[in-house]
């Protein structure tokens, strides 16, 4: 069973960026993602959260072009899902 990938803004931004400390490995993982064929996807609340990031670190323009193509599918979370993360972050 392939086992999905959940991206987060942080790997976004390092892949997007050339001048991120961490670009090169981002290229070499999202290869090795693509090389595998294992499915990728970001929540609705790290679209947000990227889109943000983008657009401090690297302008309006490319981060509305990330949003606009980039190539991820968005999963909502649910109402449920929400809840059950804050009961988790509240005992932690």
């Amino acid at each position: 069973m392939t086992r999905s990938v959940l991206w987060d803004s942080s790997a976004i931004l390092a892949l997007l960026d050339a001048d991120d400390a961490d670009h090169a490995r981002a290229v070499t993982v999202a290869r090795e993602i693509a090389s595998e064929a294992r499915p990728s996807f970001i929540t609705n609340y790290i679209e947000a959260e990227a889109h943000a990031l983008l657009v401090r670190k690297l302008g309006r323009t490319i981060a509305r072009q990330w949003l606009l193509t980039g190539g991820l599918p968005v999963v909502r979370v649910l109402p449920a899902e929400e809840q059950k993360a804050r009961e988790i972050l509240a005992r932690h």
